[in-house]
């Protein structure tokens, strides 16, 4: 309620430029609408055709702002991170020595930039560990690549470093976030994830040049640099949210409810990414439906089955999201934060109880209509 919609000048952006630099540390602070213009932005200004973004796994408007500029999106997370029913402490970690290879392959004048996304989300919302950023950003130094951040579960992702990584153990959350993005140039944000915001986003450099390009580019397409096409109430939202998602009490309670949703799930041995993730729980799609050929999208008929059986809406990370890229299958149950209540999490496990017992009924589908980018978004299907 007190935000301040002055065109220029505007208090509200003050404040959030201090808050979000009060964590990510950088120069720059740009706003956006939403995470996907944070992206298109830094990828428009700094990408060419024939370039390489490496990442540990690009999420899906990620992938798509990169290939729109003639880039490749590739993902180099680890081998542990693409076996849904493994046990690893940081399932989200890029392959270093895959990095190095990919380096000395393209070279180094095809990479402007090298991401890394946290919590993995597009791997089953699985951490990055700080000694895996650390050694990443090595790497970038040694042969002068910027290091950019895809920010967006920030939070979750320190506090799971906080319970797994020897040495973190005292750190708060917020302490672990500062040590890991001092490690890279900048950072895209979606501030309706781990900026606890109902919209909005940022895009943050160290570097002054590119920084005034992409403001130039914001100016066009966004709005001034101290809105970016934000209302000053979200401006304000975004500069509370990002402190309370750091708070332990808040990352200790969302942690359980997440687990307690896979955990009974795993037990009725319904096939799901282990261990829990963090905003979310990931159903197993081709384990859960290995009668239908992946070319008839398990994912998405499992999503499908779901919705009609018991109301609930879930997303298909798989075939029809990435296409030939997608290495797994999946299903997210991503869970709203301070809305649901165990009762709720309850009726999720008995309607996914129901279809699993049933499973072998799901029918594929196939596809009836595809837009050409991003086409999970608006694409039209049939059951076979």
């Amino acid at each position: 309620m007190e935000g301040d919609e002055s065109y220029a000048g505007s208090r509200s952006y003050t404040r959030f430029k201090n808050s979000v630099q009060s964590i990510f540390g950088y120069k720059h602070v740009i706003p956006t609408h939403q995470g996907r213009a944070a992206e298109r932005i830094l990828f428009s200004t700094m990408l060419k055709k024939g370039d390489v973004v490496p990442n540990n796994t690009h999420f899906d408007t990620t992938r798509a702002n990169v290939e729109a500029t003639g880039a490749e999106a590739l993902d180099l997370v680890i081998a542990e991170g693409k076996q849904p029913g493994l046990i690893h402490p940081f399932k989200g970690n890029m392959d270093v020595a895959a990095l190095e290879a990919t380096i000395a392959r393209v070279g180094r004048e095809h990479i402007p930039l090298v991401m890394l996304t946290i919590t993995n989300n597009s791997g089953g919302g699985q951490p990055v560990s700080l000694e895996n950023a650390r050694q990443v950003s090595h790497v970038c130094r040694k042969h002068g690549i910027p290091l950019y951040f895809d920010a967006c579960r920030f939070a979750e992702n320190s506090w799971f470093i906080k319970l797994r990584e020897p040495g973190c153990e005292n750190k708060t959350p917020k302490q672990i976030a500062q040590e890991m993005f001092a490690l890279g140039d900048g950072c895209t944000m979606s501030a309706k994830k781990d900026g606890m915001a109902n919209i909005g986003g940022f895009l943050c450099t160290n570097d002054d040049h590119l920084a005034q390009q992409e403001r130039d580019l914001l100016i066009l397409t966004e709005g001034y640099p101290t809105y970016g096409g934000l209302a000053g109430r979200d401006l304000e939202a975004i500069a509370v949210g990002l402190q309370e998602a750091c708070d332990e009490d808040y990352l200790r309670y969302r942690i359980a409810s997440t687990a307690y949703l896979g955990n009974h799930l795993s037990q009725q041995g319904i096939p799901i990414v282990m261990p829990p993730g963090g905003h979310a729980i990931y159903l197993d799609a081709r384990a859960f439906c290995p009668h239908i050929p992946l070319d008839q999208f398990p994912g998405v008929a499992l999503a499908a089955e779901m919705y009609l059986e018991g109301g609930i809406r879930s997303v298909e990370i798989g075939g029809l999201m990435f296409g030939k890229a997608a290495k797994m299958d999946l299903v997210r149950l991503a869970i709203p934060r301070r809305t649901y209540t165990q009762s709720h999490i309850d009726y999720v496990i008995e309607v996914l109880t129901e279809v699993w017992q049933k499973r072998e009924k799901i029918r594929g589908l196939r596809l009836t209509y595809e837009p050409p980018f991003l086409r999970h978004f608006t694409a039209q299907l049939e059951q076979v």
